[in-house]
């Protein structure tokens, strides 16, 4: 009789360790099979590198017009005005005081414009036409309280006087109190009759040849020194001649601007408070 034998049961792998569930383990000896990487872009790779350039170029771009505003100058001079030997004076008559000089116009530009004067200290020229800016107030303006020609020319087209003078002759403290003396010490204006504290602009200005000067329209008085009699003599003699006077005086030669509404007489500029001098 022959003998049977049962089938042996297969062997099933032993579960790997920390394996849980009834699915059979990894295949002994096989690798698990991951997706190939794309590899990244240049922009991916310095994108944060190039994020800080671009930051740092829209900062100095912005900072560079900011700086460039703030620096440009308000006004330029292509030369500085020299002074010239006095003119002789018929006998019996007195001496005219000042000098004459070129005509640059009247025209007006938009406020905050910078102009360049053929010459220094302008006695014409283009200028602002806005309230308080120009004309500006008729005061002694302090060694630090800075104006500028586009403003004060305009004062000269109506009339006015202005009494520059330069640093640092012009701005120890003692030359300070007795540059804002000045509009006291002068008489009205010659023709229009107007107090000085109406017709009168005291301010620093430093692109000329001497540390003080009187200007009117077309005419400079150039001083070594603070001299109000001369002053005094210079605005008695030549203002309210402008192109313009703020009086309505009918000027020889004179041409109103062409559209321009002259003011109602006597539309001379309201004044503030005088500023105190700089110490």
């Amino acid at each position: 009789m022959t003998k049977r034998t049962r089938n042996p049961q297969p062997t099933r792998p032993a579960p790997s360790a920390g394996r849980t569930g009834a699915g059979p383990g990894p295949v002994a000896g096989s690798a698990r099979i991951r997706e190939p990487q794309r590899p990244r872009s240049p922009l991916e790779r310095y994108r944060g590198r190039l994020l800080g350039i671009g930051v740092v170029a829209v900062v100095l771009v912005v900072g560079g017009f900011l700086f460039l505003g703030a620096s440009s100058p308000a006004y330029a001079c292509t030369s500085v005005l020299q002074p010239e030997p006095a003119a002789s004076a018929a006998p019996g008559e007195t001496p005219r005081l000042g000098q004459v000089t070129r005509d640059l116009g009247r025209t007006h530009v938009d406020v905050g414009s910078s102009v360049t004067y053929e010459f220094c200290p302008p006695t014409s020229g283009s200028h602002y036409n806005a309230a308080r800016l120009g004309p500006i107030p008729p005061l002694f303006y302090a060694k630090d309280n800075a104006t500028v020609p586009e403003g004060w020319i305009h004062n000269l087209e109506h009339g006015g006087m202005v009494v520059l003078y330069r640093c640092p002759e012009g701005c120890g403290t003692d030359v300070q109190t007795a540059l804002a003396a000045v509009q006291g010490q002068l008489p009205a204006s010659p023709i229009c009759a107007f107090p000085p504290t109406n017709n009168v602009v005291v301010t620093r200005f430093d692109q000329m040849p001497t540390p003080y000067a009187a200007v009117v329209w077309g005419r400079v008085l150039f001083l070594d020194s603070l001299d109000v009699g001369a002053i005094k003599t210079f605005y008695a003699q030549s203002a309210d001649q402008g192109p313009e006077p703020w009086c309505q005086q009918a000027m020889p030669g004179s041409t109103p601007s062409p559209g321009a509404a002259s003011p109602a007489a006597p539309a001379a500029p309201s004044a503030s408070p005088v500023p105190t001098a700089s110490q």
